[in-house]
């Protein structure tokens, strides 16, 4: 079974500016803001959320075929990347004068960040159309371009492909009626505790309501694990303890590919959701989201540690 994962492809640059921005940003000279800031340390990621989930659906041994745009100035080591990764790129689509979409973030001291962001091509993806397809039995709209995540969600439902609807970053502009088509059309649901309060307050609907259209939703609560909503009861996740922490950045996104992992194997929710909430771990122990490198054998061997029983 293939998953079809929808979403952005980007890349992450990330600066360390080594004082603090409060010592440089005058408060009553905010109207004439003009600074500069020296940053002497820079690293460039790969991240993107479907080049992220992709990434960890692919550790685990799924079939993850990531859907979505790059611009062709800068698309050719994100393609290296993939391909040196052995993932499939047939809908992955470089158009022509454009940019990849990429964030700029530069942190200080106090962890602080400003960032600038370009969506450059992710917002042409719904120049990607979501087709029937030979082996794609799960999909995922992952946040991307707005046109990309409303037309792919009916694109899925009319392909009778089951998906979940994961909104994420995408959640500010999406109307209260798109959530609610997508809801409607979707499988399963997945948002982080914050997200799921703006979910009821746009949607105006209950997780409790939400839950009772779908299979599943997926809450995650960060150190606190994560509830999932079936069958009129909620499955309580514990979090797994991480070796360190380090990132955060993309830690949902490893989350989301251990969901699409278990629902792909047929497995129940409290092995899905603790398989996700280790991929999570894995991944915040190291800088970025796409550093994490573990075999399937291993992640096993942790998965059993972690929670005393074996892997089906």
């Amino acid at each position: 079974m293939a998953s079809l994962i929808c979403g952005s492809i980007a890349y992450d640059t990330i600066m360390t500016f080594e004082g603090r921005f409060k010592e440089h940003i005058l408060p009553d000279q905010v109207h004439i803001l003009n600074v500069s800031f020296l940053v002497p340390t820079m690293r460039r990621e790969f991240g993107g959320c479907a080049g992220n989930i992709g990434y960890a659906l692919h550790m685990l041994g799924g079939d993850a075929r990531i859907m979505g745009t790059v611009g062709e100035h800068d698309a050719q080591p994100y393609f290296d990347r993939l391909a040196k990764l052995g993932l499939d790129t047939r809908h992955v689509r470089a158009l022509e004068g454009q940019y990849t979409a990429q964030a700029m973030i530069s942190t200080d001291l106090d962890n602080n960040q400003i960032t600038a962001f370009h969506p450059g091509a992710m917002m042409q993806s719904h120049l990607n159309k979501v087709e029937r397809e030979d082996g794609v039995r799960l999909g995922i709209v992952s946040p991307d371009g707005l046109d990309g995540m409303r037309e792919h969600a009916e694109q899925f439902a009319a392909a009778g492909i089951p998906f979940i609807v994961d909104p994420g970053q995408g959640l500010p502009i999406l109307s209260g009626e798109d959530l609610r088509r997508m809801i409607e059309l979707a499988t399963y649901v997945t948002v982080n505790d914050y997200e799921a309060k703006l979910l009821s307050d746009k949607t105006g609907w209950s997780i409790d309501e939400i839950a009772a259209k779908v299979d599943a939703v997926i809450v995650t609560l960060g150190e606190h694990g994560a509830q999932i909503h079936h069958n009129g009861r909620v499955e309580a996740i514990p979090a797994v303890k991480a070796e360190r922490v380090v990132d955060p950045t993309g830690c949902g996104d490893a989350f989301r590919g251990g969901l699409l992992y278990g629902i792909e194997q047929g497995w129940d929710w409290a092995t899905t959701g603790r398989l996700a909430s280790l991929m999570g771990a894995l991944k915040i122990a190291e800088q970025g989201p796409q550093n994490y490198a573990f075999s399937r054998e291993e992640i096993a061997e942790r998965f059993k540690q972690a929670f005393g029983y074996a892997l089906p």
